[in-house]
């Protein structure tokens, strides 16, 4: 697999007048590797748009250095521009018109020769082409969304910005996109992804940069970030309150750290999970102790956001 580096930022800051600081960004730094999908995460006013904007070339940095595809985004923003792609918070393409007709268009502003051949490409790619003539106010959130990642891809860039590509869809839509974006990397497109559902990130980012303050405060797969907040954990339910000092006792030579107890609920801290789960349902089958409940729980992303961010986690 390619470890080639094709989004690097160092020490990227940009500052706004009136105010607005804290959408600005602080000392960023950035490493996306060929072919993944790395996740940007951040409560609002953490500046995971201004970096997909200053990267995109939309937004001048005050200071730092930032390249994409090998390019550096100040000086030779032209040559970035033909290598990305971009999709924004909000579908950029035309409700009037048909999806195809969408397509066609952008690939006439883009010079393509065969516009059509690439509309058509691209609208069976994502599973479009039977709404392909139909007009966009016609389709769902999910459809809109996937049409506006097809229309980014036109000239075939080789690094794709997806901003928050799912806010205000359905469950479905969300699946649709996530069903696409994954398509894009299976392609050998890199994307870069900022999005305020923790699920998303953890379903579809070979790494993770959360963002705070304008600054990545923290960086890793989403099983490494995981692992900040501590080990797996043992959790048992039990039936009668009388049974929790036995349990805890039981479990004494599995904890890998502080055993925690909240009414007739038992968490034990385990680095073996799989063994730690036979060997408790054994003691307590041996001990004749019938629990609720016993399963093995890994910290979520959610709590990893919360923890490094202090934010709440996007409903």
């Amino acid at each position: 697999m390619t470890t080639e580096t094709v989004i690097e930022a160092v020490g990227v800051r940009k500052n706004y007048r009136g105010g607005r600081e804290g959408a600005g960004l602080n000392g960023f730094d950035l490493e996306v590797t060929a072919g993944t999908v790395t996740g940007l995460l951040g409560p609002n006013g953490a500046g995971k748009t201004t970096a997909v904007r200053i990267l995109s070339t939309l937004l001048e940095l005050d200071s730092g250095t930032a390249t994409v595809a090998g390019y550096d985004v100040r000086r030779q923003g032209a040559e970035v521009r033909r290598r990305i792609g971009l999709v924004g918070q909000y579908a950029a393409i035309d409700e009037v018109l048909t999806g195809r007709q969408n397509l066609v268009m952008f690939g006439r502003l883009n010079h393509l020769r065969n516009a059509k051949g690439r509309a058509d490409e691209l609208l069976e790619r994502f599973s479009l082409t039977e709404a392909a003539g139909q007009a966009v106010s016609k389709y769902s959130g999910g459809m809109r969304r996937r049409l506006d990642l097809a229309a980014s891809l036109i000239v075939a860039p080789r690094v794709l910005f997806v901003d928050e590509p799912t806010t205000g869809l359905d469950p479905a839509g969300r699946l649709e996109v996530r069903s696409a974006v994954r398509q894009l990397v299976d392609g050998g497109t890199t994307v870069l992804l900022t999005t305020q559902y923790l699920e998303e990130a953890d379903q579809l980012a070979n790494r993770i940069s959360m963002l705070k303050a304008g600054k990545v405060v923290a960086e890793g797969t989403p099983d490494e970030l995981k692992t900040q907040l501590g080990s797996d954990r043992l959790e048992i339910v039990l039936a009668d309150p009388a049974d929790v000092p036995r349990v805890v006792q039981l479990a004494g030579s599995l904890a890998d750290g502080e055993i925690r107890v909240v009414d007739v609920r038992v968490s034990v801290p385990v680095k073996d999970r799989t063994k730690a789960l036979v060997v408790m349902a054994n003691s307590l089958h041996e001990a004749r102790i019938e629990p609720e409940d016993i399963t093995l729980r890994r910290p979520t992303l959610d709590e990893v956001f919360l923890h490094l961010t202090g934010a709440e986690v996007a409903a």
